[in-house]
């Protein structure tokens, strides 16, 4: 009795199950719901005038901008030379000591000239032997004693002794090496008794008043670069110091290696600070504004190979402006900022973010918060003006540099500038070697 009663009550929950699967499978969907009053501010969006976009905007500064480039040079004496001796002799005199200041035409190292000095006089004594012969043949042909072939003889032998005097006279003197310049002595490699063959290697003379600092520039920079222009040079051996060089020569030709141009300059070195030698680190300076127009790197947008900007004038209302596509002339550019040279004036809004956005001239924008778009008052805007007046600070460390190397050098030394008359002529030979003359 009990298990039919468990096969109906079953039978029946089977048939329950089934039924409603089947009601669940086939019931009628809801019809589509009429659009309410709140959904037709949508809809009257789609219709309606778009919002205009949103873009970051930066004022254009004007700054103090200082036209540079960076390179690496060496330092060079302005005049240098190692002194060798002509002839063959032994050291009998040595007159300087090492590191000392010599003077133009001071006799340095004496060799031994006793064969020179005899010679000297054996020359002397023929030439006297030759004036007296000729002197009596010419008496001798005015009374007609001989004829004027002995004349003509005597005439001969007389040039040639005075020759062979000024020949014996010549080799003496290059017993005697003498400094060819106003300088500073090296470290003599020689002594006293040492016998030296032409070409030996004596000593370095170096004239460090002046020092060159040789360093290339690419060939982008060769018309900008002129004679006269000032550089700052710093050196590694000297941290925290500045010099002001004047740049003094620029080669003519370009480095078909490097494509680069090789330019000299000068610095005063009266105070012997800067060696020959050294590595310098230069800044060559080609001009300098005081009210140059600088933009963020982000405003500029190229085309076509012109530089555009959108500036933002007065829109219909307070927070609406309108964006114009200008046109601008580039100058110097730096780490995120670029001089404007022509397009815009100070004061000028331009976008820095969004140009994408704006789809034609004439189009309004709204101008974000500037503060709120970067997360705060450090922004953009705070970050334009930082990068607007970096070059100032830039021109002030480079000028400033300059002006404090120059003031201290002017006053610490009086005189003439030992780089005004460095390009004068016999003082351009650097380097190589200098056979002594008397």
């Amino acid at each position: 009795m009990s298990k039919a009663i468990y096969s109906v009550v079953a039978a029946a929950g089977i048939a329950a199950a089934s039924g409603a699967a089947w009601w669940f499978q086939n019931k009628p969907s809801k019809p589509p719901a009429e659009p309410t009053a709140a959904a037709s501010p949508a809809s009257n969006g789609a219709s309606g005038p778009a919002r205009p976009p949103a873009v970051e905007v930066a004022r254009v500064e004007a700054v103090k901008l200082t036209d540079d480039a960076q390179a690496v040079g060496s330092l060079r004496s302005r005049q240098g030379v190692v002194l060798k001796p002509e002839v063959s002799g032994r050291v009998t005199r040595l007159n300087f000591r090492d590191g000392e200041r010599v003077r133009k035409g001071q006799v340095l190292v004496q060799l031994d000239d006793q064969l020179a000095a005899a010679q000297v006089q054996q020359a002397q004594a023929e030439l006297s032997i030759a004036r007296a012969n000729h002197k009596r043949n010419q008496e001798l042909v005015a009374q007609n004693f001989i004829a004027q072939r002995a004349v003509d003889e005597s005439a001969a032998n007389l040039q040639v002794a005075e020759a062979k005097l000024a020949l014996a006279q010549a080799t003496s003197a290059r017993m005697r090496i003498v400094a060819p310049f106003d300088g500073i002595a090296g470290i003599r490699s020689v002594n006293v008794g040492d016998y030296l063959k032409d070409g030996a290697e004596i000593v370095n003379i170096e004239d460090i008043d002046a020092i060159f600092v040789d360093f290339r520039l690419p060939e982008r920079y060769q018309t900008k670069v002129q004679r006269g222009q000032r550089a700052v040079v710093e050196v590694d051996a000297l941290p925290g110091r500045k010099f002001s060089a004047v740049l003094q020569a620029i080669d003519p030709a370009v480095d078909a290696n490097g494509r680069s141009v090789a330019i000299r300059s000068c610095i005063d070195n009266r105070q012997l600070q800067l060696r020959p030698g050294m590595f310098a680190r230069v800044t060559a300076v080609f001009g300098e504004r005081d009210s140059a127009h600088v933009v963020p790197e982000e405003a500029i947008v190229p085309q076509a190979g012109r530089q555009f900007v959108y500036r933002l004038i007065d829109g219909p209302d307070q927070d609406t402006k309108t964006a114009q596509r200008v046109e601008v002339k580039v100058g110097v550019r730096r780490p995120g900022r670029v001089e404007i040279t022509d397009g815009l004036r100070a004061g000028d809004l331009v976008i820095t973010a969004g140009q994408q956005r704006v789809q034609k001239d004439g189009m309004p924008v709204r101008v974000m918060e500037i503060g709120r778009a970067a997360g705060g008052a450090a922004g953009p805007a705070r970050a334009a003006a930082s990068a607007a007046s970096a070059p100032a600070a830039l021109s002030a460390s480079a000028a400033g540099g300059a002006a404090s190397a120059k003031s201290t050098m002017a006053a610490a030394l009086k005189g003439p500038d030992p780089c005004a008359a460095a390009l004068t002529s016999g003082e351009q030979r650097q380097g190589g070697s200098a056979p002594a003359r008397t």
